[in-house]
């Protein structure tokens, strides 16, 4: 089996959540248990990091990961979906898994995935942790792909807990309130692991109490924190900690969103420390200036060309997409073209409640099977007031928006990660 076999067999074979919902969604972690039982526990053989979140997670466990390797130590790095690549997923020091590896994994399990039949999503989570523990990585940080409780990473022990911010996304798995949807995240709480809060609503805040109660845990808010923004062409900002203030530090995540973030990245860092990881300053600067380079992290309020000036960003659920939006309206432009695309199992109404209806749209989809239909979503956006034309080829919808931009105009593409995923060049 060669690596487009390999790849084959991961997307067709087995049934993927990104690809057809929640076929794939297994309500419990026997097959990942069992999956790594016959991996011989890989699970076990390397410190980590786990964060959960609706928003932030995949920013801030890029960002962990990239001062974790300025300060020296052999990282993996956990994160999902994947953009270009499948092995984006899975990286150790910045550079993707090897096409040879992916092979030779599903070569040499291939008997045990036909046996136990895993989701994609479970295969995918064994196969990084057999990497890893293969690699002989000194830490691995690994991102929740939805939800905490249920989801394939859970079966870590790490060395300390993130929880990012909590949103309305993926209701029909994971519940209708927040107070549901923050105990999937609560679920990745372990027996005496610290648990670090990030920005959080505090009508959920019992939920985490109890959890940490109830896990003999030490929950860590970060309330505390203070993020202040200097007005530059390159990102600056200062950071007042209870332990420590850090000031005029170089952001290397251009997306205003991203400073929701620190406070919680900040204090994982300092827990870390405190458990004996060597980190100091520079490498903290060092990190969070170089994460893009460092980590290979894509997609956050990424520029990709600047006349006209054109940004692409995965937010995809009310609050991603309204951070995006806030950040649109502050950056000078004459006339918005937005080149949008979603998916078919998410709530629509309170995403295009808050899209600018000033804008030029252009209605497109994925090359997904949960690919919402671009005339659908056209239909839908026209009762918000949201007008454009229907383009259902995402290349085609880009081009016709360059097409129709003049120089100090501004061309957003978003909405879904898998939008942004057809997008040359990135």
């Amino acid at each position: 089996m060669n690596y487009p076999q390999a790849l084959d067999y991961l997307y067709n074979s087995l049934p993927m959540f990104q690809r057809v919902g929640a076929a794939a969604f297994n309500k419990n972690l026997d097959k990942t248990r069992q999956l790594c039982t016959a991996l011989n526990h890989p699970e076990s053989s390397f410190k980590s990091v786990h964060i959960a979140g609706t928003n932030g997670k995949g920013s801030s466990a890029h960002s962990i990961a990239a001062i974790l390797q300025c300060a020296g130590y052999k990282t993996g790095l956990y994160t999902s979906p994947h953009l270009k690549s499948f092995t984006e997923r899975i990286r150790i020091d910045g550079i993707k898994i090897g096409e040879e590896a992916v092979v030779n994994f599903v070569n040499k399990y291939r008997p045990v995935l036909e046996q136990l039949k895993p989701s994609f999503f479970e295969t995918t989570v064994a196969m990084a942790f057999d990497y890893f523990a293969n690699e002989q990585v000194d830490i691995a940080v690994i991102e929740v792909g939805m939800g905490g409780r249920l989801d394939s990473t859970n079966i870590i022990t790490p060395e300390v807990c993130l929880i990012t911010q909590i949103g309305f996304d993926h209701q029909q798995y994971l519940g209708q309130t927040l107070e549901k949807i923050s105990r999937e995240k609560a679920g990745i709480i372990k027996k005496g692991v610290p648990v670090v809060l990030g920005e959080l609503n505090e009508k959920l805040l019992p939920t985490f109490i109890q959890k940490v109660a109830k896990k003999n845990s030490e929950l860590i808010r970060t309330s505390d924190y203070k993020v202040e923004k200097r007005q530059t062409e390159v990102i600056k900002i200062d950071v007042i900690a209870p332990h420590k203030t850090y000031l005029d530090l170089t952001i290397g995540i251009t997306g205003e969103y991203y400073l929701q973030n620190l406070p919680g990245i900040m204090e994982t860092i300092h827990q870390l420390k405190s458990k004996g990881f060597n980190i100091n300053e520079r490498t903290i600067r060092d990190g969070l200036a170089n994460v893009v380079t460092l980590t290979g992290l894509k997609g956050r309020w990424q520029v990709l060309n600047s006349k006209p000036l054109t940004i692409c960003d995965v937010g995809h659920n009310e609050a991603g997409i309204g951070s995006v939006v806030q950040q649109i309206l502050k950056t000078p432009h004459q006339i918005l073209h937005f080149v949008l695309g979603t998916v078919n199992d998410k709530k629509l109404d309170p995403i295009l409640d808050i899209l600018p209806k000033s804008a030029t749209y252009y209605f497109t989809q994925a090359k997904i099977p949960r690919a919402q239909d671009a005339n659908e979503l056209s239909r839908l956006a026209s009762s918000f007031g949201l007008k454009g034309e229907i383009i259902p080829n995402v290349k085609e919808a880009i081009q016709r928006a360059r097409e129709k931009a003049g120089e100090d105009d501004l061309i957003f593409i978003g909405g879904s990660s898998f939008v942004v995923a057809e997008i040359d060049g990135l």
